[in-house]
C-alpha cells in the first residue's frame, strides 16, 4: 500500500513559531513598558513559553475551550494586580502581542522546497492542535492555504493529538485508510508516535538534532529536504531504511 498523502503539523515544522514567538513577545514586552518587571529578555520569554505550555495541556486535555486558554495565559503571565483583567481586557492585551508575534512570522528555509518537491506525487493536508481561524489565517499570510486540500484543528475537532480520532478524523477527510498517510511533525511523541499509533507512517522532524532517541517505529529526519527522499525509499514495506 503506497503513501498518498502528507498530512503536516504547522508551528514548528512548516512555520518557524519558536523564533517568532520570541521576537513578537520581546517587542510586545518592550511597547508595553513591562520588560524589566521580568529581569531580562530571557527570563521573561522563558516564563511566556512556560505559561503556554501549561495553559496549552490543559486546552489539549479539554479542560478549556481555545478563548479561555489564552486568556488565562496571559493573566497567569502578568501576575499579581497586571494579571487582574477581565475577558475583554485579556482579549486585548493578547491582540497587540499578536500585531508584534505576527510581524515576525516566517516560514522555514526548506518548507516551500519541500512542498514544491512533493506536490505532484502526494496530497497534502494539515491536522493542528490549535483552531481553524487561527492556523487559516496564519496560513493564508503565508502563502501556503491553497497547497492543502483540508485544514483540520482540535479546536473545532474536540479531539488533540495524539489521540487516535484526531489523525483518523483526517484519513476520512481524504478518504483514504491510515496506512496511505504520512504525517510530519516536530513533537516525537504528540506527532510521530501518535501518527504511528493511528496507523499512519509516522515522521519525527527534529531540526535542531535531539539526543533524545525516538518513538520506535517512527522515521526521523534533520529537514524537510529529506522528507521526498524518505517517502520514496516506501520504508514501511520492505525497503531499506537509511533515516533512522
Amino acid at each position: 500500500m503506497a503513501i498518498k498523502a502528507v498530512v503536516w503539523d504547522v508551528d514548528d515544522t512548516l512555520f518557524d513559531y519558536a523564533s517568532a514567538d520570541s521576537a513578537g513577545m520581546r517587542a510586545h514586552l518592550v511597547a508595553e513598558d513591562i520588560l524589566e518587571r521580568y529581569g531580562t529578555a530571557q527570563e521573561a520569554l522563558a516564563l511566556w513559553k512556560e505559561t503556554t505550555r501549561r495553559h496549552w495541556a490543559r486546552f489539549g486535555a479539554g479542560e478549556v475551550d481555545f478563548p479561555s486558554q489564552r486568556r488565562d495565559r496571559v493573566r497567569d503571565f502578568l501576575g499579581g494586580a497586571l494579571g487582574d483583567l477581565d475577558d475583554t481586557e485579556a482579549d486585548a492585551w493578547f491582540d497587540r502581542y499578536r500585531a508584534h508575534y505576527e510581524a515576525a512570522w516566517s516560514l522555514f528555509p526548506d518548507t516551500v522546497p519541500a512542498l514544491d518537491a512533493l506536490a505532484d506525487g502526494y496530497r497534502h493536508a494539515v491536522l493542528s492542535n490549535s483552531a481553524h481561524v487561527v492556523q487559516e489565517h496564519k496560513l493564508q499570510v503565508l502563502g501556503l492555504y491553497d497547497r492543502f486540500e483540508t485544514v483540520l484543528c482540535a479546536a473545532e475537532l474536540g479531539v488533540s493529538k495524539p489521540a487516535a480520532e484526531a489523525f483518523h478524523a483526517v484519513c476520512e477527510a481524504l478518504g483514504l485508510a491510515p496506512a496511505e498517510i504520512a504525517y510530519v511533525g516536530d513533537q516525537p511523541e504528540i506527532d510521530a508516535r501518535g501518527a504511528r499509533d493511528a496507523g499512519l507512517v509516522g515522521i519525527w522532524l527534529d531540526r535542531n538534532g535531539s539526543a533524545q532517541e525516538g518513538p520506535e517505529g517512527v522515521h526521523r529526519i534533520g529537514g524537510l529536504a529529506e522528507l521526498p527522499a524518505l517517502l520514496l525509499a516506501d520504508t514501511r514495506f520492505g525497503a531499506p531504511s537509511t533515516f533512522g
